[in-house]
């Protein structure tokens, strides 16, 4: 009898110790790959394992091999990290937070010089970064650049997911070189990086003086921005750029950002007004989604709101015009300035737009302040050296003294816009080939002066903004992404 209960004790005390350890590790798998562990309470001269954790993440990415799990406790983590080597097809290294806890990098520590990031990869392929907070980077020296994420050189296969980039922060003044990055991508290699994809993060609350808040520059060819949340920043939510500043050596058919895709986002409060103490009471020139030099990317499905500009297809190159870009079913509302914005900065540069789509969006009362010349910007503005592009499907709703579209010079040939339906709550309001003068408030007069809108209609309605309209506007794009 004896010896029947110890035999049933044993093997519960079998099973309870195989539930514990799976519970543990959630990680387990019978494949070849390893997972190793760190912990706040670990130690660098331990194993990794799930019970003897490493303290530091570079230690743990140290024995990380090809296909191999580095897996990260909950808790602050005062490190710079950097992958020292690639995976491969099929066998990505992975950095990862535990499931349920929340692993936070933290820069709070970290004294700053140069061009600084808490993650770094360089010359780097088939890397997963998931499920982290990237957090606190400050500088006040000059002619630093704190980033959350740094990606150089050349690379492919790299992933970025379910991370929460905020507190990046330069506050030093603009004279001294005010900068920083949440992600920065530079392809400075003669092969590029490829298959980049940063999706269902969260970039907020930073400070990036003239820089961006995710910026993609050089030779990058094929990425996917998809399902991010970007707000309450200081300066342009993301850029597809040419190379010609970050890279000035890249060769010059190659160093542009290109074949990319940018879907599904919320952009909101992307403003210069949040530090005017920096940028002066009446600056507005952040950009949320902005494509300057770079070719060939998709925005689509896109929420842009209450930023001083929605959506950019702009080049401040004399080398790379903005080119091949299609603008297709964003909702752009209550910006400071332009919905969308196409052509050069006057008397800037002469590379220009060319060859790009603005289909299917609708914009919404944008235009609350006036330009830098006095100006109404527009709802879709055209400024110089615009070439052989397509306005087109677009429904435009102009609040009180709202420019629908604004062409700011005589520059520019081949562009198409027709089959758009304009709404005003007062007379109707376009500007063709003027700065600041002659709004054209007929229709037809619109039509004959332009050359433009033959298929197109006009709806004057008694008021514009209707907050059930903008919900299932919002609803319709939520539902998609």
């Amino acid at each position: 009898m004896k010896s029947h209960c110890f035999l049933g004790l044993l093997l519960v005390a079998q099973h309870l110790v195989c539930a514990t350890n799976t519970l543990a590790n959630p990680f387990q798998s019978k494949s070849t790959s390893h997972q190793y562990y760190v912990a706040t309470n670990g130690a660098d001269t331990n194993t990794g394992s799930i019970r003897t954790p490493f303290k530091t993440i570079n230690a743990a990415l140290i024995k990380a091999q090809p296909g191999d799990q580095v897996i990260v406790r909950g808790g602050r983590y005062y490190q710079k990290i950097k992958f020292p080597r690639s995976g491969e097809p099929g066998k990505p290294i992975s950095l990862q937070s535990y499931p349920k806890e929340k692993a936070i990098i933290d820069g709070s520590s970290i004294n700053v010089t140069g061009w600084q990031a808490l993650i770094t990869l360089i010359n780097t392929s088939w890397i997963t970064i998931d499920g982290f907070d990237i957090c606190n980077l400050h500088s006040n020296k000059v002619n630093t650049d704190p980033q959350g994420i740094s990606i150089s050189g050349s690379g492919h296969d790299i992933a970025i997911k379910n991370c929460n980039i905020y507190n990046i922060k330069n506050t030093t003044t603009l004279a001294q070189g005010r900068s920083g990055h949440a992600i920065l991508v530079i392809g400075t290699a003669k092969t590029p990086i490829v298959n980049l994809s940063i999706t269902d993060c969260t970039v907020h609350d930073t400070q990036t003086g003239t820089s961006e808040n995710v910026t993609l520059a050089g030779n990058v060819d094929g990425f996917v921005f998809k399902r991010n949340q970007v707000y309450d920043t200081e300066n342009i939510g993301i850029i597809v750029a040419g190379g010609d500043g970050l890279n000035p050596r890249g060769a010059i058919a190659t160093n542009y950002a290109r074949n990319g895709v940018i879907s599904d986002n919320i952009f909101h409060h992307n403003t210069m007004t949040k530090t005017p103490e920096t940028w002066g009471p009446d600056r507005y020139g952040a950009i949320s989604i902005y494509v300057c030099g770079g070719a060939n990317t998709l925005i689509e499905r896109n929420i842009v709101y209450e930023s001083d500009r929605g959506i950019g297809l702009i080049s401040e190159s004399n080398i790379y015009p903005t080119k091949t870009t299609m603008v297709r079913n964003n909702l752009v509302y209550h910006c400071y300035r332009t919905g969308i914005y196409m052509g050069d900065y006057l008397n800037y540069t002469i590379s220009g737009t060319k060859n790009c789509s603005v289909i299917n969006n609708t914009l919404v009362e944008n235009n609350r302040v006036l330009g830098a010349f006095g100006e109404i910007e527009g709802e879709i503005r055209l400024t110089e050296h615009c070439d052989s592009n397509v306005i087109k499907y677009n429904r435009i709703y102009a609040a009180a003294k709202d420019v629908l579209i604004h062409k700011y010079t005589s520059s520019g040939s081949h562009n198409i816009i027709d089959y758009n339906q304009y709404f005003s709550s007062e007379k109707p309001q376009w500007i063709w080939n003027s700065t600041n003068n002659n709004p054209i408030t007929d229709f037809n007069t619109w039509k004959q002066t332009s050359g433009q809108d033959t298929h197109s209609t006009l709806k004057i309605v008694s008021s514009i903004f209707n907050t059930n309209s903008l919900k299932q506007w919002k609803k319709s794009l939520q539902s998609k992404i």
